[in-house]
């Protein structure tokens, strides 16, 4: 089953996003990589997620996203894209995970992650 455990907010103004939310919500920023910023949203103890925020890119510059992780992101994009769903960035490789992201069938767009413990 596909579990939500993240969120990425994109703007094109990330820097301002992040004082604006770290300002208003107590949220705990780390530094940049890639233009994404993670982000902690309160201690671990509290039900919640945890996400990021992104300089958006060109084919999703603003919005919010969730992150969804799956076992076999291959297999999960095949489906959804069976059952309507649009690819608007196919498979990325990163140091410890995939991701690829998606529009749904009404216009939402998606993030599936996959960690390479998982492959």
């Amino acid at each position: 089953m596909g579990r939500v455990v993240g969120f990425e907010l994109n703007s094109q103004e990330p820097e301002k996003a992040v004082a604006f939310y770290s300002k208003v919500f107590g949220w705990e920023v780390a530094a940049p990589n890639w233009d994404y910023w993670p982000v902690t949203t309160g201690q671990k103890s509290k039900i919640g997620v945890n996400g990021g925020i992104s300089k958006g890119p060109s084919d999703y510059p603003h919005g919010t996203r969730i992150q969804i992780e799956v076992d076999a992101i291959d297999e999960v994009v095949e489906q959804a894209t069976s059952n309507g769903a649009t690819v608007l960035r196919e498979k990325m490789e990163f140091d410890g995970f995939y991701l690829a992201y998606l529009v749904d069938p009404t216009g939402l767009g998606i993030g599936l992650i996959q960690h390479k413990n998982n492959a």
